[in-house]
């Protein structure tokens, strides 16, 4: 699938990914990881953040995995996966050994005070199992989406979800989950007016939102 649109009054392009997107698709994770800020030098590795919540979806289905570029970077995307189970399988095999050799431990502290800290990554690096919610037979695929200042209010965040719902429910998928910062009230505004509705095992701490593919 490749779904190419223009941004209205801006030269953005919606298509699919490519091998060659993959440091923008790790560079946008960081800059949007510290509750939709950046989040350059606030971990020990400014590579630990991405390998938990992009590089693995690249890895894993490619097809599923579609950017915003200026064309010459990426400046936003959308990554999922259509069978969480089958993710959380495939990341204990191929991902969690891999990611464990290059973080073994937590690096120093550093002087930010993260929403997640060092110790919280590594274990979600190493624990697919936290992926495994309530409500998956209803939403079985799962997704992430970022957008660099750049790219944000042009709707390019319905358009993307847009595009990934559409690739799911080719594939016969009833419906997709996220889940949120809990700080991020950006985030959760944006959600609902997608028409996203908050899942019955969704915390305050850990929010978690959901939407048919139809």
């Amino acid at each position: 699938m490749n779904d190419a649109a223009s941004a209205a009054g801006a030269r953005l392009l919606i298509r699919q990914y490519q091998p060659a997107d993959r440091d923008d698709i790790a560079e946008v994770c960081l800059r949007t990881a510290a509750s939709g800020g950046d989040a350059t030098g606030v971990y020990s590795d400014d590579r630990l953040m991405p390998e938990v919540f992009a590089l693995p979806y690249l890895d894993y289905d490619p097809s599923l995995a579609f950017v915003v570029t200026n064309g010459h970077r990426v400046v936003g995307y959308v990554l999922g996966v259509a069978d969480t189970r089958d993710f959380v399988d495939w990341w204990r095999r191929e991902w969690a050994p891999g990611f464990a050799a290059r973080h073994p431990h937590p690096g120093p502290p550093t002087a930010s005070r993260p929403a997640f800290d060092e110790t919280q990554l590594i274990e979600a690096g190493t624990r697919p199992e936290r992926m495994l919610v309530a409500e998956l037979d209803d939403y079985p695929a799962h997704l992430h989406i970022d957008l660099l200042p750049e790219a944000q209010g042009q709707g390019l965040g319905r358009r993307l979800i847009d595009v990934l719902r559409a690739a799911l429910r080719g594939r016969g998928v009833p419906g997709v989950h996220l889940g949120i910062d809990p700080e991020n009230t950006g985030a959760r505004a944006f959600y609902e007016r997608l028409g996203f509705v908050e899942l019955p095992s969704s915390t305050e701490a850990a929010p978690l939102f959901g939407i048919a593919t139809a």
